[in-house]
């Protein structure tokens, strides 16, 4: 799905609709959106910077660069925490999303990609509503950030 996206201007930010689809909305942290996979297969998040028109990392400023790292850092150390991993995968693609987006997915030798990477490897599985409710709360806890 690589369609045009350009419901923002030079001054607001929209999420794309992709990720939306695909998502569920943790919070906010000072830079990025926190959006969780709804895929119960991986524990995963993406971190989205409220920016407009950012497509790279090298279009932030450079103390925006830095922030998006503490950010990375700060939502692989949570996943970490939650599910013990054997490895955080951190990842801004972007082939199929023309947004800045970055994957933190804690992957464990069990899990159904290992040791391959996680995109198309087996069919998602939602979150059932009990599960996808504690994920959230553990998530937003652990980054100490509110539902949006």
């Amino acid at each position: 799905m690589n369609q045009k996206f350009a419901p923002e201007t030079a001054t607001s930010w929209a999420l794309h609709p992709q990720l939306e689809r695909d998502t569920v909305a943790v919070g906010d942290l000072p830079l990025c959106r926190v959006l969780l996979i709804d895929d119960s297969n991986y524990p995963w998040v993406l971190l989205v910077p409220r920016r407009p028109g950012i497509v790279e990392i090298i279009d932030l400023s450079e103390s925006e660069q830095v922030q998006l790292t503490m950010e990375i850092a700060q939502a692989s150390r949570a996943m970490k925490a939650m599910t013990g991993c054997d490895k955080i995968n951190v990842a801004a693609l972007g082939n199929m999303v023309p947004r800045l987006h970055v994957h933190v997915i804690a992957r464990g030798r069990r899990d159904p990609a290992w040791p391959k990477p996680v995109w198309g490897a087996v069919p998602a599985i939602p979150y059932g509503k009990a599960a996808l409710q504690s994920r959230l709360a553990d998530l937003r806890e652990r980054l100490a950030i509110s539902q949006i």
